[in-house]
């Protein structure tokens, strides 16, 4: 029996639970007697999978019917995380599935909770990313995502004795049933070779080296299941698996040496780049995918369309950030090299199809290649750079104001020392459009990084504050709020996040505050258990969940909220007098393999935690929990529960921010800097509603620019020089007195991110929140605003500007 629309959307239970049982039977070979969880949970996603094929098809041919212009997002990450409690709740067959397998003695929330987390992203990047595909189907906007299919993604996290281990993800070793390998779109990926001439002026690319590329699609599914769209990842095959002419000669490895390359290409996500080998092996696998990518596109376009001139009237690529960025330089090869058009005409097809999102102002963010790498793995792309530079250089030279400092400034080849190819200024130079993804740091974009291309190019950069959908980060994860919210204000807010506006007026209605707050404290319970059984973690659900989950990172100040931690644990010790709010510190977050603070930060949040744990003298006053293994799932669990948002960075270095929205959405108040989306946050919550605290972006470039000395600062602020010292002195760490010496050295001796600066700031912004949470009743108006107030942070609304402005596809 096999399910379909109508099987799943009937009241009665049993036609679908026959559906299940049979896919059980012949699809699973298992009966229902023998079967296991994860039987049941593979039975589940392949019938409910019937419905979504059909979908997905009708998807596909009313785009084809109508000419449609496509979006093609283009992202080295993709964190999806769980898919079929996603597309339960957006096909609104969540009652019906469970109901089903209720009466066949299964629980649907059991078999949900070992799906595992899809291994293809790390942080807001990639989170981001999978909002926008969500929102893309919601939106009936025919779209393709496309990225790499990694096998591994980037790592597991464990914690040993406080240390972050790095061990594979293996979320693919039972196989993947949301996928669909498509055989026939497979392309020809090449690196390295040479590139010859002909006498009628044609160029000829002759790798050294190639991988097949072959997509596998993952349909996503809209809200309401009013559109599939397509997730479309690439995994590498060598053309020649095995050479049996070495394996018959005893040489096992090498005869196996070009498939275990192209495994490569697609095992890890970030792999190391600290060796010339990780240098390489992250540009060819950003090639890899960049190339299948507008291969498939341009070769949809000519099935489809004919023409390739009208490329531009029929796709619109977004390039997520600088990964991608040689894809311009790719399209301008098969414009050129496949399809004989002349470099001019190319290049205003190029900039016209492409647009590109910048996430970061960090100088090592903006991704540049070492020249001799760049041109011995990509040839022809060296010379296609080095023509758009001599385009785009004999443009400026033409424009007013415009000197040799600008020139080197916009160039696509840094010349500061060994030269490098400036993957942000191609992805600039190549796009029609340039958004940053939060107000201020569009500003900052102007003013900094791209200031002399702004100057180029004055109307090319606009902003696009980010958004995150609010059916994964409400109505899934946070069923209870939801149910309140629907009750309160009636459906409109499932369809249009900002009709949650309507929730303000509860606010002072002490009957639904009540509530709100039974149904917040329902959550902390949940995450306790969790905490407890997954870690030994005892937390007491009515202290105050102060959450900082995400990638560990120096600008974002984990360091900062640690210190300050300390500093907490040294005050209530001294005065057990006081009337301390009992509060839960909860960190999470991955640091890069190869970035030593950041792990040392980790352990050092490690170290804080066993310590303060195990002090009888502050007892259930203050808890620190480091939870491992950070991902969309354990999100889902912890920002329903959190209370306090820190998002702490320092101002002008965190791009946008998404967990901040996140979490107020859910209810909880934020603590931050005027930083990225905090900013707009504030502007729609009220100063009323947000704790904001420390150096502005203004303020921290005069410092820098101006001279700041430290060691001053952590001089006059008694409570600060305490903690350093403590931490610095081995306190923390009495196996290892120096661990963190150099860590706080680094405070006294330049303190980059301004830890040191803002202590004072935020240790009293932390006193005032504890005056806040002792008014319990005035803390939850506050936290019922901030959910009425963020509904203009959901991804619909983002991808409606990108559509309206940007794509012209709405």
């Amino acid at each position: 029996m096999t399910a379909s629309i109508t099987t799943l959307h009937v009241d009665d239970p049993q036609p679908l639970a026959d559906a299940i049982l049979d896919t059980l039977v012949h699809r699973i070979g298992k009966d229902a007697q023998a079967a296991r969880t994860h039987d049941w949970l593979a039975a589940t996603i392949l019938t409910v999978r019937n419905e979504i094929i059909e979908r997905w098809m009708a998807s596909t041919k009313a785009a084809h019917a109508a000419g449609a212009k496509r979006v093609y997002y283009l992202s080295l990450e993709f964190l999806i995380g769980r898919l079929l409690r996603d597309a339960l709740s957006n096909l609104g067959v969540m009652e019906q599935v469970s109901a089903a397998l209720r009466s066949l003695g299964v629980d649907l929330a059991e078999i949900e909770e070992i799906e595992p987390d899809a291994a293809l992203g790390n942080g807001g990047l990639g989170r981001l990313a999978a909002c926008f595909m969500e929102s893309l189907a919601s939106l009936d906007v025919p779209a393709y995502g496309y990225g790499i299919r990694y096998v591994n993604g980037m790592f597991r996290q464990r914690i040993d004795d406080g240390w972050q281990v790095e061990l594979p993800e293996t979320w693919l070793a039972h196989g993947n049933p949301w996928e669909f390998e498509r055989r026939e779109s497979a392309y020809f990926v090449g690196f390295g070779g040479e590139v010859t001439g002909t006498d009628d002026g044609a160029v000829h690319w002759k790798p050294q080296e190639a991988v097949e590329a072959v997509a596998v699609d993952t349909p996503v599914v809209g809200w309401r299941g009013r559109r599939v769209n397509t997730l479309r990842l690439w995994t590498a095959r060598a053309f020649d698996p095995i050479r049996l002419d070495r394996f018959n000669a005893g040489d096992y490895q090498g005869a196996l040496a070009g498939q275990l390359a192209a495994e490569t290409l697609v095992r890890v996500l970030y792999p190391s780049d600290s060796s010339p080998a990780g240098q390489e092996l992250r540009l060819r696998q950003e090639y890899f995918f960049s190339s299948a990518s507008i291969q498939d596109i341009v070769r949809r376009h000519i099935q489809y369309f004919g023409n390739i001139r009208t490329l531009a009237d029929k796709a619109a690529i977004q390039l997520n950030d600088t990964h991608p960025a040689v894809s311009v330089a790719e399209l301008m090869r098969l414009l050129i090299d496949h399809h004989d058009l002349d470099f001019d005409e190319a290049w205003e097809i190029t900039r016209a199809t492409f647009g590109y999102t910048n996430h970061t102002l960090l100088p090592e963010a903006l991704e540049s290649w070492p020249l001799p790498l760049f041109e011995r793995l990509l040839p022809r792309h060296m010379q296609l750079v080095y023509a758009i530079n001599a385009r785009l250089l004999r443009e400026a030279r033409k424009v007013e104001g415009v000197d040799d400092r600008a020139i080197a400034a916009i160039s696509l080849i840094d010349e500061g020392g060994e030269r490098r190819v400036r993957m942000a200024n191609l992805a600039f130079a190549g796009s029609h459009s340039v958004n940053g993804v939060a107000a201020l740091h569009t500003e900052l974009m102007k003013q900094t990084v791209f200031a002399d291309l702004h100057h180029l190019f004055p109307d090319r950069i606009n902003n696009k504050t980010n958004g995150i959908t609010p059916r994964r980060w409400l109505q899934q994860c946070n069923p209870g709020l939801t149910a309140l919210i629907r009750e309160a204000i009636g459906p409109k807010f499932l369809d249009d996040a900002e009709a949650l506006i309507d929730l303000e007026k509860f606010g002072q209605d002490a009957s639904f505050r009540e509530r709100f707050a039974k149904v917040k404290r329902l959550n902390k319970v949940a995450l306790s258990q969790h905490l407890k059984t997954d870690m030994g973690l005892a937390i007491d659900p009515d202290a105050l969940f102060d959450v900082q989950i995400k990638r560990i990172h120096e600008y974002k100040r984990q360091l900062l909220n640690i210190i300050e931690t300390v500093a907490l644990y040294d005050q209530i010790r001294s005065h057990p007098e006081r009337d301390w709010v009992p509060r839960v510190k909860l960190f999470a977050g991955k640091a890069a393999s190869s970035y030593h603070n950041a792990k040392l930060v980790i352990k050092l949040a490690n170290d804080v935690a066993r310590r303060i744990n195990a002090d009888p003298s502050v007892g259930h006053l203050l808890k620190v929990g480091f939870v491992p293994n950070y991902n969309v799932s354990l999100a889902e669990k912890i920002i329903p529960a959190a209370d306090l948002s820190e998002q702490i960075s320092t101002a002008g270095m965190e791009a946008s921010g998404t967990g901040n929205m996140k979490f107020a959405l859910n209810g909880a108040l934020t603590i931050g800097t005027l930083d990225g989306a905090n900013v707009e946050i504030r502007d729609h919550v009220g100063d009323d509603h947000i704790v904001i605290f420390g150096l502005t972006a203004d303020e921290v470039a005069a410092k820098r620019r101006d001279g700041y000395d430290p060691r001053s600062v952590i001089e006059a602020s008694p409570e600060l020089r305490q903690a350093v010292s403590a931490i610095a002195s081995g306190v923390f760490s009495p196996d290892d007195p120096n661990r963190y010496a150099g860590l706080m050295g680094g405070l006294y001796d330049g303190d980059w991110f301004m830890v040191a600066a803002d202590f004072d700031a935020y240790h009293a912004a932390q006193r005032s929140v504890d005056r806040r949470w002792e008014d319990r009743d005035g803390w939850v108006r506050s936290a019922i605003h901030n959910v009425a107030k963020v509904g203009w942070f959901s991804s619909d609304r983002t991808i409606r500007q990108y559509a309206s402005d940007i794509w012209k596809v709405m």
